[in-house]
C-alpha cells in the first residue's frame, strides 16, 4: 500500500516506513502503540495521525490535503 501512495504522490510528498522492531528508540519518541500508524507531517509539525488498516486512496485524499 504505502508503494501504491509513493508512486501517486510523486514528488509532492515522501513516504517513509519505519519498522518499529528495529527502532525502538524512535517508537517510543513517537508514542506508536498500534501498528500500523500512519502519521503525515507538514514543515516539521504533525498534522494528522491515526493507528490501523487504511487503504491506499484513503491516504493519498489524506496527503493531498496538506501538500
Amino acid at each position: 500500500i504505502l508503494r501504491d501512495v509513493a508512486a501517486a504522490l510523486g514528488d509532492k510528498a515522501k513516504v517513509i516506513k519505519i519498522d518499529m522492531d528495529k527502532n525502538e528508540t524512535l517508537a517510543n519518541a513517537l508514542r506508536i502503540k498500534g501498528n500500523p500508524t500512519f502519521i503525515i507531517y507538514k514543515n516539521g509539525e504533525m498534522k494528522w495521525r491515526q493507528s490501523g488498516d487504511q487503504d491506499a486512496n484513503t491516504l493519498i485524499s489524506l496527503v493531498e490535503q496538506y501538500v
